[in-house]
């Protein structure tokens, strides 16, 4: 017997907090600040918990952040996600898909040439993308 979906005010909201904000991560703070907006007051091991479930779902995606000490969080579209590397921007924090044929080509370098094989899920290159970089050359 499949265990009944719990569904929650807290996580509907959790949800598609997540999916209006897919081009960029999500850390827990946000999302407490987000609920707290709505005047939804969740324990936030009640948020881990659900975005533990939305992970092993496969529904998002959960990142180191660039100094390692916490955990952020993506709403995940497409079912390739988990299959190419993702760019993040660290000025606006925008999240970019890296999902093209360059993708083979560098796992097939890597692999022959490094003896290498690249874990393109969860993995994150940081840059500074188009829009942040015009605004800093005006």
């Amino acid at each position: 017997m499949k265990k009944k979906e719990y569904k929650t005010k807290s996580r509907t909201l959790i949800l598609q907090y997540l999916m209006d904000e897919k081009e960029h991560t999500i850390s827990i703070a946000d999302i407490n600040a987000f609920l707290e907006q709505q005047g939804e007051s969740t324990n936030i091991s009640t948020i881990y918990r659900f975005l533990d479930k939305l992970v092993a779902e496969g529904r998002v995606m959960k990142y180191q952040q660039e100094d390692g000490k916490k955990a952020v969080f993506q709403y995940v579209e497409e079912e390739s996600c988990h299959q190419h590397l993702h760019m993040q921007c660290v000025k606006c924090g925008k999240m970019i898909h890296l999902n093209c044929g360059f993708m083979q080509e560098i796992s097939t370098h890597m692999m022959e040439h490094h003896h290498f094989r690249l874990q393109c899920q969860n993995s994150i290159l940081y840059g500074i993308c188009e829009v942040c970089e015009n605004n800093v050359m005006k």
